[in-house]
């Protein structure tokens, strides 16, 4: 099973330059978008052989989620059930036999880190759901979850340590939920692995220097781990400020596998 994740920054937008062709080349299993910003209607793509999963924000061009699969789930929830976080469209999670899988669109902290005290309840809120959904079965998470877990995980990290995205509250959430019971699969393969990030400002050439932060993850329930393949950030595939991130994992021993 191949699966991606890609923060769009803007569906519409990115449809312009290439995302069917981009979509069409990568042939994943799951492909989830973060970021889409659009409502219902606004746009409609021709995916042959999936299945379209969509949520939207309340307000119009922000934020919102989608996950086109070639595997019709068995029950589909948008949001985790609480109100105060379902009003964005952050979050789609797929039941099926042997698994959830989640894509989450993690809500930023904001410049002076004026969102930080909404953000630290939607973590505690989050790793509730899905520690909750990993009594039932393994649980896959996929998504811009806004934050750079580790020194390792950005280029200038001493210039950020009080930044949204790298705040030592944010990092502890991160560290917090890993340790609940999750695996973060690319530093599962790659520990030491530098230079590999996920997103990086339009400003100041950041993208041309390399000068960003690896913010986009697929996390595994640790029961899961031994199913993995690889996992792996795709840096050349352009069209937004993130790159899409890739996970493979192969169920062929696995009885009673994908429905």
């Amino acid at each position: 099973m191949k699966c991606i994740s890609w923060n769009v920054n803007g569906l519409r937008a990115i449809v312009k330059k290439g995302f069917v062709d981009i979509f069409n080349e990568l042939d994943a299993d799951f492909f989830c978008l973060q970021e889409t910003k659009l409502q219902a209607g606004q746009i409609e793509l021709d995916l042959p052989g999936y299945y379209q999963y969509w949520n939207y924000a309340e307000k119009k061009g922000y934020s919102g989620t989608a996950i086109f699969t070639k595997h019709p789930a068995l029950n589909v929830q948008l949001g985790m059930g609480i109100d105060e976080h379902d009003q964005e469209g952050r979050l789609i999670t797929l039941e099926y036999d042997d698994f959830y899988f989640i894509t989450c669109y993690t809500p930023n902290s904001q410049s002076e880190l004026k969102r930080l005290d909404y953000r630290m309840k939607w973590e505690d809120d989050f790793r509730d759901y899905v520690n909750e959904l990993s009594l039932t079965k393994s649980v896959i998470i996929c998504g811009d979850l806004n934050v750079a877990h580790k020194e390792i995980d950005l280029k200038n990290w001493k210039t950020n340590r009080k930044n949204a995205g790298f705040s030592d509250e944010e990092r502890q959430k991160m560290t917090d939920l890993l340790n609940s019971g999750f695996t973060d699969t690319f530093r599962h393969f790659y520990p030491d692995v530098t230079g590999v990030y996920s997103w990086w400002s339009y400003r100041f050439n950041a993208r041309k220097n390399n000068a960003g932060w690896r913010i986009d993850y697929f996390l595994t329930s640790n029961d899961f781990v031994e199913y993995l393949e690889d996992a792996q950030i795709l840096t050349d595939v352009l069209g937004s400020d993130h790159c899409p991130v890739q996970l493979t994992f192969n169920l062929a021993d696995k009885s009673d596998s994908i429905n």
